[in-house]
């Protein structure tokens, strides 16, 4: 051990580097090991193995004496830097610079921003920030994840260990069999629903970016869930509220009630939104349309029903679309001047009768 540490403090040294990048790949592993082998008789043994290594890779054991402040410093400064000055993924994102002070915090709210933009996008930065990670002396993690109920497993993103420790982020359907709301569900559609909204509703936990633009909650403008708590409190009643409403109606088998209530809930569901919006095409956007495939299986079973029932997402140019919408709201960042960001409520048209929706738009200036 005392070789390994007077090796580690060779400044400039490639092979100080190689061990250190070496001593980080060796921790990651055992750890995720010991998590899988919790029974292993060597168990106890790794434990003080782990210390043992925590401690001879402690910044402070290799930062030079006349820089002692420097540990305080953030390891991942050019992700950052490079993340803000990306025009493209300010198209996106707007123009606010990353706010966190620390390294975890910092990779969480970088990885976060991703689910906003693109996935062609998204991809490329989270491979590019695990590079640049790396360079630091942090690698990926996957054995330390932050859990989202839901219906499937999916890692959202990678968590860190070495240089840099923090969590990712995991859907995981373990985490639904405390949750009594999905108990008791006959409808595939109902499942997904309940399923949906409990996610959604951990995520309003640990998101202060999300805002909400729900017309029956406050009609005038958007509105941060974070600096707004009686507004997220009363959003999550609307949301909850909604839901019960779409069960019922599912219970009493009534088509038209049954299309209302999905609408009304999909408008709900997809009122949880970012400044600007996130893209369609991004996870965000992937998830919530989850919502809006199932409202459009509902449209056809009402069809087939017997009834005329047309529904539509409204997109593209608002001058093209305004007709079929009321109470808008608009936004000067974000998409194309001019353009629809999001669709808040569908436009649906039953029986020959006309149900306005409602957009978020881009203003001309």
């Amino acid at each position: 051990m005392q070789h390994l540490r007077q090796l580690l403090e060779v400044e400039n040294s490639e092979l100080a580097r190689l061990l250190r990048f070496s001593l980080y790949g060796l921790e990651a592993s055992l750890k995720k090991a010991q998590a899988e082998l919790s029974d292993d008789p060597g168990a106890k043994i790794c434990d003080e193995v782990l210390q043992e290594l925590c401690h001879l890779l402690q910044p402070s054991s290799v930062a030079p004496l006349n820089n002692i402040t420097s540990t305080n410093e953030l390891k991942l400064t050019r992700l950052r830097d490079e993340f803000d000055d990306d025009k493209e993924l300010a198209l996106y994102l707007g123009n606010s610079p990353l706010q966190s002070q620390t390294d975890s915090d910092l990779w969480n709210e970088i990885q976060r921003k991703l689910l906003r933009i693109p996935e062609d996008i998204a991809t490329y930065w989270r491979q590019h920030a695990l590079n640049l990670a790396e360079e630091v002396g942090a690698i990926e993690d996957n054995s330390n994840l932050y859990q989202l109920p839901f219906i499937r497993d999916e890692i959202i993103y990678p968590g860190l260990s070495g240089s840099v420790n923090v969590q990712g982020l995991q859907l995981s359907q373990k985490e639904l069999l405390s949750d009594e709301i999905i108990h008791g569900e006959e409808s595939n559609d109902m499942h997904l629903l309940a399923c949906m909204l409990i996610l959604l509703i951990k995520l309003i936990d640990i998101e202060p970016d999300l805002h909400h633009a729900l017309k029956s909650v406050f009609s005038f403008d958007v509105v941060s869930l974070h600096s707004k708590p009686e507004q997220r409190n009363q959003y999550i009643e609307a949301l909850s509220d909604r839901f019960q409403r779409t069960q019922k109606s599912n219970e009493n088998a009534y088509p038209l009630l049954t299309l209302r209530a999905w609408i009304d809930i999909d408008e709900a569901i997809h009122s949880l939104i970012f400044v600007p919006p996130a893209e369609r095409y991004s996870w965000w956007g992937k998830l919530q349309q989850e919502s809006r495939r199932i409202l459009k299986k509902v449209a056809d079973r009402v069809n087939n029903a017997g009834y005329d029932v047309r529904i539509r997402q409204l997109s593209g140019l608002y001058a093209d679309i305004c007709a079929f919408s009321k109470d808008d709201l608009q936004l000067d960042c974000g998409g194309t001047p001019g353009e629809v960001l999001t669709c808040l409520r569908v436009y649906a048209r039953i029986n020959q009768e006309d149900y306005l929706g409602r957009v978020i738009f881009r203003t001309l200036r």
